[in-house]
């Protein structure tokens, strides 16, 4: 799975969770599963934690830093992703909507 299709995968699982409280209490206490279960699958050993951020709390997720990315594949990380889902959705966290 490439990356565009696994924002949009987890973009599509996040609007869930948003709109189905069962599915998000399923994600939160299984995330490994429940993504499983839409299709995203991790390699074997690969752990996943699914955290909220509400009001009072925020995360912040650093994501592994690549071996090489070249000054236009920056940009294009920099500019498309806000680390909770794709930017095409506006958010509280950025203003690129």
């Amino acid at each position: 799975m490439d990356r565009e299709e696994m924002n949009k995968k987890m973009g599509q699982v996040i609007a869930r969770a948003w709109s189905d409280a069962d599915f998000k209490a399923r994600l939160l206490a299984d995330p490994a599963e429940t993504l499983r279960a839409e299709g995203i699958e991790f390699p074997a050993g690969v752990k996943v934690k699914a955290v909220e951020n509400t009001s009072e709390q925020f995360y912040l997720v650093i994501p592994q830093k690549p071996d090489e990315l070249s000054d236009e594949k920056l940009d294009t990380v920099a500019g498309g992703y806000c680390g909770s889902r794709p930017c095409s959705v506006q958010c509280n966290f950025c203003t690129v909507s």
